[in-house]
């Protein structure tokens, strides 16, 4: 076997591979005796079919197997000895177009290697983490918001029309041609009116109604509405109404907390706080990645597969023309060009994915099983009823298992870094994280 190199271009290799006759002939034969002992024929007791009668028989299938493995062993033989770490697949195909049985075989390689990434001293980065806390007022507001949810209803005075934001208990017909349908009716039925519960119009025609109060709503299905027998369909809903009720706030005391599973107020005072800070903790952390991301960006440089760049600028300006045309939901547009401004990110991207890469190889980072399941739950529960469906098709599709997988490791990446890196911390308020968080999404559109 034969390998010579015939592109040697910045990152970019070419590789000539020939597979004599003979090594392959060997391989064949070697394969066939493998299976000799298993192979029945009829006439011949069971391992003794002769060689000959076998090459007859199997060859032509096990030449195309042999071939195969001649090159691939080629190719991982070169990429030991070599050290080269290919961007992408490799790009293999045959030259000898016209081969034969009995002829060699040559067959031409070519891919982009992975750069050699420089060593970064991590020690020498400097970080500013920013801490939130979460004062008295935040914690009063989102008290005051828990209240308002675990609202109940009291009866308002005889007389009283109902209110937007008022709850109505009523008794309801609905008739389509002056049918009844299925689903359509119900009785002691509570509504909050302005919760949009009901079909579009249903619950607006019901403001002004009160206590024993007759009244017909007419409203039209919507088109793409899920019982088909009623989509795009008028209707009209019998409604008597038996109760009008005024929203009444819960008191923020030691019940409202036990709602909530504190066991008082100042329990629940607790949990909020620490809610908070915690969702402030994860806002300031996308801050300092991105301070860290800039500052290893500035400390390195080196060459980075074309191919590579040109995937992610590609996907990059994907992305773009779909954040600016949402009405377009599939892909079935024109091709979208990139620009030199989708080029300079994808640079930095591929860069820093490349960085992030090597030093959390180098530093052993792994993303453990358990972490992947809990990354595949959380994507699953955006199926509702078909999380089985779900966790199997990720199960069966490496490229979504990766997809999961790279967010969770370049996470653990950063942590690594900053643990090394020369880290201070910054107390602010919540309106300077959110200027923060404001002048990054500026930088980035």
């Amino acid at each position: 076997m034969q390998v010579t190199e015939t592109l040697n271009e910045g990152l970019k290799r070419g590789y000539a591979i020939t597979v004599t006759a003979a090594e392959l002939e060997a391989k064949v034969n070697e394969k066939l005796t493998e299976a000799q002992p298993e192979i029945e024929m009829k006439g011949f007791r069971k391992g003794k079919v002769p060689m000959a009668l076998l090459k007859k028989q199997f060859g032509q299938r096990v030449l195309g197997e042999a071939m195969q493995e001649a090159i691939d062993g080629a190719m991982n033989e070169h990429f030991e000895k070599s050290g080269d770490r290919p961007a992408a697949q490799p790009e293999v195909k045959m030259t000898n177009d016209d081969w034969k049985e009995g002829d060699d075989v040559a067959v031409e390689m070519t891919y982009e290697k992975l750069p050699e990434i420089p060593e970064v001293d991590l020690s020498g980065v400097k970080l500013e983490k920013l801490v939130v806390k979460a004062d008295d007022e935040q914690v009063n507001e989102t008290l005051e918001s828990l209240a308002k949810n675990a609202q109940d209803f009291d009866a308002r005075e005889e007389g009283a029309a109902a209110e937007d934001g008022d709850q109505i208990v009523f008794d309801f017909l609905g008739k389509v041609d002056g049918e009844a349908f299925e689903g359509g009716a119900a009785e002691d039925y509570p509504l909050v009116l302005g919760s949009n519960s009901f079909i579009p119009g249903f619950e607006e025609q019901l403001v002004g109604v009160k206590a024993g109060e007759e009244k017909d709503v007419t409203v039209s299905f919507p088109e793409e509405y899920g019982a088909e027998h009623l989509a795009g369909k008028e209707a009209v809903f019998e409604c008597k109404i038996k109760e009008v009720k005024a929203p009444k706030a819960a008191e923020i005391d030691d019940e409202l907390a036990k709602k909530y599973g504190a066991e008082d107020l100042e329990g629940l005072k607790t949990q909020i706080r620490e809610r908070l800070e915690a969702d402030y903790a994860n806002t300031a952390r996308q801050v300092t990645k991105r301070k860290l991301l800039d500052a290893l960006d500035g400390l390195v440089s080196f060459d980075l597969p074309p191919s590579l760049v040109e995937a992610e600028a590609k996907q990059i300006a994907h992305q773009l023309w779909h954040e600016d045309n949402p009405e377009v939901q599939g892909h079935d547009h024109g091709e979208i060009e990139t620009t030199e401004e989708h080029t300079k990110l994808a640079e930095r991207r591929v860069r820093l994915g490349l960085l992030l890469a090597e030093i959390g190889n180098k530093a052993e980072v792994e993303v453990t099983d358990q972490e992947m399941t809990q990354a595949v739950m959380a994507q699953a529960r955006q199926y509702p009823g078909q999380e089985r469906q779900f966790f199997e098709f990720i199960q069966q599709n490496p490229q979504m298992q990766q997809q999961l997988r790279a967010p969770i490791f370049e996470d653990k990446v950063v942590d690594h870094i900053v643990d090394q890196a020369e880290v201070t911390e910054k107390e602010i308020s919540k309106d300077e994280l959110k200027e923060a968080v404001d002048a990054l999404e500026e930088e980035i559109a």
